[in-house]
Formats: structure tokens, sequence, C-alpha cells
């Protein structure tokens, strides 16, 4: 009988295993990612009990202090340590503060690319209490001053390559009394002063916590810029709470201080700021430091500083997959990768050509209040649903009208959640855990990304604008987005502010723009239906002027398609539906078709032959 207990209870060791890794394949990994959460949670809670309070610029200065000549930041053969940051930080808070027109804790835009300057200037003013607003260095004329006046800044900090993008609002921030720094030694222009000579000839003294002691974890932290629906960008408000939050982004995939990190997506963006640069302050990594993305450069780059983790865009691994092949494709140390928006097939490409690279696809937006994680590494897949993610981040998918742009609501008023395998829109519960601060300056397009009554009366969630689908084994995966906003080479395209700014230009009366999928090309192109005004003819080179003059390179529609009305809904919205579903097809459409040429500088003719190039792959976007 003993023997017979024994014989059970050994097999049932060896079996239990199988049978839960048949039944349950991901129930290891789930308890794995809770483990983490747990770990990311308990951490997060000790910091938050520190007195005095702890934020992200603390956790720098203990990395400096624990390994103070580490490489911290690399930058075209530069190599800056964790000390020499620190000193150069410490050298531009004491300069901003010889400024008459800054004191500490006032707003500062900083209006920069990827330099270490950017970096330095952050943690400056970190030390001095102020809110930094990061502005897109694309932007130009109407959309910078929006940018710039969304947060109330009082001085603008800009890199030196920008002075003539300055100088195009110069007069309207010289009214405004703004105080204008350029990162040069020597400036010309009345109204803008020279500040790097000044950084240079400062004093690296630290600076006295006592100029930071107003801060709370409710005070702003950054401003980061996403596309509005009304036509201009919004200015997501990033806490000192939710930046201490985020600190955990790389910790929690397993990156340490010996990892290596590069960093080529642009620093005013939430990915390259908080993953990329506040992630690293928390490992303790390296990183290596682009001024942009380089797809011919990039293994390059990896083999010379041994990269380990590198961070990605749909677009990026596309864009790595579409190069040469070459013998030495798998010869890196890269062992993962981090990021969001790559598609199943470039997925499965990217691992049989460049090997065996961890792919770490996650869900998260700037403003939003919930996020996923794929741990499990299912391709295509967003991320993972468990009990306890939901638990702590309740959300739901609700069933979405596309037509009428709205969610779908029963007799009692509520939404009606999507079933598993059908496609909804994410909603997240607005709670103390999962809060949504909103936008600065703009209450009306917060309360627009606010849905009440979603599942009973008086509840309130969050709008993520993304339609969703979970499949019966509870992976997440994203199928579009909603409304007025689409995603073009990784940048968020406004609609209403491409239509503005084509219905300002010479002729064209109406403007209804909206984003086309292209094979091969990840997210949604730029397309508009226009109207012409009465007795106006198409003038392809103004237009192309136009567009180039107002637009950063992403937003710029690459077809127009001539109408003689545009249509629109009952309510007076724009029909996009079915414009989209055509695309830009001449063999669908009668109305006359035009693409944006480069090299012609003009909107020409868009014709079946360079159609037909674009759908084989022939001609690239």
């Amino acid at each position: 009988m003993m023997m017979y207990l024994i014989s059970v209870i050994l097999a049932s060791i060896f079996i239990i295993p199988f049978a839960i890794k048949t039944l349950s394949p991901y129930l290891w990994l789930d308890i794995l990612y809770l483990k983490h959460l747990l770990r990311i949670l308990v951490t997060f809670v000790s910091r938050r009990r520190r007195r005095p309070f702890f934020f992200v610029l603390d956790r720098f200065l203990e990395q400096t202090a624990a390994h103070p000549d580490k490489s911290f930041i690399v930058f075209e053969n530069e190599h800056f340590s964790y000390s020499y940051t620190d000193r150069r930080s410490n050298k531009t808070a004491n300069a901003l503060l010889s400024q008459p027109g800054y004191k500490a804790g006032d707003t500062v835009a900083l209006f920069m690319g990827n330099e270490p300057a950017f970096m330095f200037t952050w943690l400056a003013l970190a030390k001095l209490g102020s809110p930094v607003a990061f502005l897109n260095h694309n932007i130009r004329t109407k959309s910078l001053l929006h940018c710039f006046n969304c947060c109330k800044a009082t001085v603008l900090i800009a890199a030196s390559e920008l002075k003539a993008a300055v100088e195009d609002v110069l007069p309207t921030l010289t009214e405004q009394g703004v105080t204008v720094l350029l990162m040069t030694k020597h400036c010309d222009t009345p109204g803008i002063e020279n500040f790097s000579d000044k950084v240079d000839e400062a004093s690296d003294s630290p600076l006295p916590r006592s100029l930071r002691s107003h801060i709370t974890f409710k005070s702003p932290a950054v401003y980061i810029y996403t596309s509005g629906t009304t036509g201009l960008p919004k200015a997501a408000v990033v806490n000192q709470n939710r930046l201490l939050t985020a600190l955990a982004v790389l910790a929690s995939n397993g990156v340490t201080s010996s990892d290596v990190i590069y960093l080529n997506l642009p620093l005013y963006h939430t990915a390259g700021f908080i993953i990329g640069f506040i992630g690293s302050i928390e490992t303790g990594s390296t990183i290596i430091l682009k001024r942009k993305f380089s797809a011919s450069q990039f293994w390059d780059d990896c083999r010379k500083h041994s990269v380990t983790v590198v961070q990605y865009i749909g677009e990026v691994m596309r864009y790595l997959c579409s190069t040469p092949k070459r013998e030495n494709d798998k010869d890196h140390k890269v062992k993962l990768a981090i990021g969001n928006g790559i598609r199943a097939e470039v997925w499965k490409e990217f691992l049989n050509r460049f090997g065996n690279i961890e792919v770490r696809e996650f869900y998260a937006s700037t403003e939003g209040n919930v996020g996923f994680v794929n741990y499990v590494g299912k391709i295509g897949a967003i991320g993972r649903v468990n009990f306890f993610h939901q638990k702590l981040f309740p959300f739901t998918l609700i069933k979405y009208d596309t037509e009428r742009d709205e969610p779908i609501r029963d007799d009692n008023g509520l939404c009606v959640e999507a079933p598993k395998g059908e496609t909804g829109l994410l909603v997240s519960k607005i709670t103390d855990i999962a809060p949504f601060v909103g936008y600065a300056q703009n209450e009306e397009q917060t309360e627009r990304k606010k849905l009440r009554n979603v599942l009973k009366k008086g509840d309130l969630y969050f709008n993520s604008g993304d339609l969703m689908r979970i499949d019966n084994d509870n992976f997440i995966y994203f199928q579009d987005r909603v409304g007025d906003t689409f995603r073009w080479k990784g940048e968020n395209v406004a609609t209403n502010e491409v239509s503005d700014i084509l219905t300002i230009s010479d002729g064209l009366k109406e403007a209804n723009v909206y984003g086309v999928q292209v094979p091969g090309h990840e997210g949604r192109i730029g397309m508009a239906a226009v109207t012409m005004k009465e007795g106006a003819q198409f003038d392809g080179s103004r237009i192309f002027n136009h567009v180039v003059s107002y637009l950063p390179l992403y937003a710029r529609p690459r077809f127009i398609r001539i109408q003689n009305a545009v249509e629109v809904t009952g309510t007076f919205k724009q029909m996009k539906v079915k414009l989209v579903e055509e695309s830009f097809d001449p063999g669908r459409i009668q109305d006359p078709l035009y693409i944006l040429d480069n090299e012609e500088k003009s909107y020409i003719p868009l014709t079946a032959q360079v159609y037909s190039s674009i759908i084989s792959g022939n001609i690239k976007l």
C-alpha cells in the first residue's frame, strides 16, 4: 500500500507540471509577471513613503554616488559619466538662476533634438523644481506657438540649429515677455540670448534642495505633447508620481546596470524620454544616444558599443528588415527589444533574420491610465490580460460604432461590452491608482477623454481612442485608432490640424483629412479629400510649397483627392469611412487624384501605373 502511495505521489510530481502546461500553458509566466508587478508595487510604495520626497532626480543622484565614473551617455564618440552629467546639470542650473527672466520653479520649454544637452538641461531644471515642456523640434510657426503657450512657460531654451524656427515666432515671444535662450556661444539676434557660454562659465556646485521643496507627487514634472482632435497638439501632464512609476519600465523587463541601451527615438516623445532616459536612470545603465534613427547605422552602432537593449516603434523594425541582408546580421549582443507597434509579419521576419532576441511588445499612451505588456512573447499581441492586472487597473472593451464615431449604448444608456474575439474600444476606469491627469490649459479636451456611465450609472472611464481585441487565450491585440488621429512614421497626426493648414492655402475651400493603409507600411499615410473655391484651379506646386512650409514631413498629405463637395453626416461631421475604404485607388475613384512628389516639388496626377508600383512595393512612401 505504501509503495502504491509513493508511486502515485511520484507520478503526480511528474504529471502535474505537464498537465498544467497543457491546460494552462501560460500559468508560470503569469505567476512570474505577478511577481514583477508586486516587486514594482513594493518599491514604488516604499519610495512614496520616503521623506523628504523621493523623485526621479533623487534616483539619478543615488546612481551618481554609486558609480560616478561609469559612462552614462555616449554620443558621437564622446563619453559622459554619471558624475560629469551631474556637474554639467549643476552648471546649467546655476547659469539659469543668473538669468533675470527666470526663477526656480518657473515652467521652461525645451526645443531641442537628441543630444546630451537635452538630458543635462532636464536634470538641471529638475534640480530647480521647474516643470519642463518638450517641444517637438519639427513643429513651426502656429503649432510651435500653440505648444509653447499650452504650458504657460516663461523661458524657451532652444538648440542652436533651431535658431531660424525661433526667429519665426520671436515677435510673439517678445510681446509675451518670454526669455529666449539659445544653446550657442554667440547670437546676434536681438531678443535671443546665447546660453552655452554662460553654462561653461557657471559654477558646478550642487543646488540646494530648498529650491525644489515645493514639489509634491501631484506637481507637473513634464509636458509631453500628443495630437489633438481639435487640430492642434495637446500637452499631456506627466506629474511626479507618474514619472516615479515610470522608473520601473526597463527594470521590470530584466534590464540591469550591466546593460547598454540604444536610444534613437526622439527624447521629446514618451518612448525616448520615459523608457530610454528615465528607465536607464533606474537601472544605472549606459545610454548610446543617437540624433535620429538610421537603419543603415543601427547594427554597426550596436556592434561598436556592445548594445544589449534596443528600443523600437513598428516602423523601426520594418526599416531594419528592409535593409540589404548581410552575413553578420546575427553578429551582435542585443538580447532585448522593447517597444510598440510591430506587426506580426515584421516580428517574425525580425527574429528570423537577426536572431534570438526577446521582443517585449507593450501598450501605453502618454496620458492614459492603463498599459499592457506582452511578457509571454506571443507574436502579434500587445499584451496579456490576467485577473490581477485587471483588479489593479480595471478596464474593458466596449462596442463602438465607427460610422457614428461613438460607443454603442443599450436601452439603459450604458455601454455594451464587446465579447472575446470581437473588436471593441479600450476604456479604463479612472481611480486613485489609475488616475487621468489630463491636458494642460485644455479642460475641453480633458473632458472629451472621459467616458461616463460605462458599466453602471455614475462611473468614470478614460477613453483610449484605440480599438482592441482579446482572444480566447487572453492575449490582447491592437486593431486601429478611432476618431481624428492616425499614426504615420511613428508620429500621431491630428487630421483637423492638417485640414486647418490646407484650408488657409489659396484655392482650397474644404479639406477632409484621413489616414489610409499602404501595403508593406506601418500605420496609415495621410490623404486629403478637398473641394476648390469657386473659379479656382488646383495648383500642385503651390499646395506642395504650402504644406512643406507649415507641416512636418510625417503630417503632409501624400495623396489629394479633388471632390465637388465634402460629405457630412446629419450632425455635420465629415464622413471618412467610405473615403478610407476607397483609399487612393484610381480604379475605384472617379475624382482627380494627386500624389506628393518631392523631386518635382509638386502634387502630380496619380496614375494607375504609379498606384501599381506603390502597391507592389516598388515605390516606397
